[in-house]
């Protein structure tokens, strides 16, 4: 398999996409990691800019009229999502591997614009561990959790459209996987 420079990360809701991200971040220094904008508030730990840049409705709204977002989606029908463009257009100028973490939404869409990019799926160990994170994480209330598993469902099936599939087993051996990728 040939090496690609533009990874595109996408999986269901706690499949562990963050922490796959924040293992690359922490033993690969030479990825360059996008980090999208989000009108959800920030989750305990989460810093402005780091994991997230957090912005309010009216800010990410100006962000996809001006055209500064690569693909942007309302996720789990409540949050905004983004990855904006700049940055990635500047890291792979620069010839940097980028990788972008983002949702099924978001991955269709950096298609259309970049289909040169590696479109890898992480994927859940099985249904029941994917639950398990999810309720372990401690995030969300039973509302939220049971809109996030709705959307994990539709999610799942959309494993096929991706270039690759990573099981999420092993945090180390998943970053690892990924990063040779690329």
């Amino acid at each position: 398999m040939s090496r690609h420079r533009l990874v595109v990360l996408a999986g269901p809701t706690a499949v562990g996409k963050g922490t796959v991200s924040s293992y690359v971040r922490e033993h690969a220094p030479e990825v360059w990691l996008s980090v999208s904008v989000t009108t959800r508030p920030p989750r305990p730990g989460e810093v402005d800019g780091v994991h997230y840049h957090f912005v309010d409705p009216a800010e990410f709204a100006r962000m996809q009229r001006d055209g500064e977002l690569l693909e942007s989606a309302v996720v789990h029908g409540r949050a905004s999502y983004g990855t904006p463009r700049r940055p990635v257009e500047e890291a792979l100028a620069a010839g940097r591997m980028a990788l972008l973490e983002i949702d099924l939404q978001g991955a269709r869409q950096v298609r259309d614009v970049m289909p040169e990019a590696l479109f890898v799926f992480l994927a859940p160990p099985s249904w029941e561990e994917l639950v398990r994170r999810l309720v372990g994480r401690g995030t969300e209330g039973e509302e939220e959790r049971e809109a996030r598993l709705t959307t994990a469902r539709l999610e799942m099936a959309a494993q096929k459209e991706f270039d690759v599939t990573i099981v999420n087993d092993d945090v180390r051996r998943a970053a690892e996987e990924l990063v040779s990728l690329m």
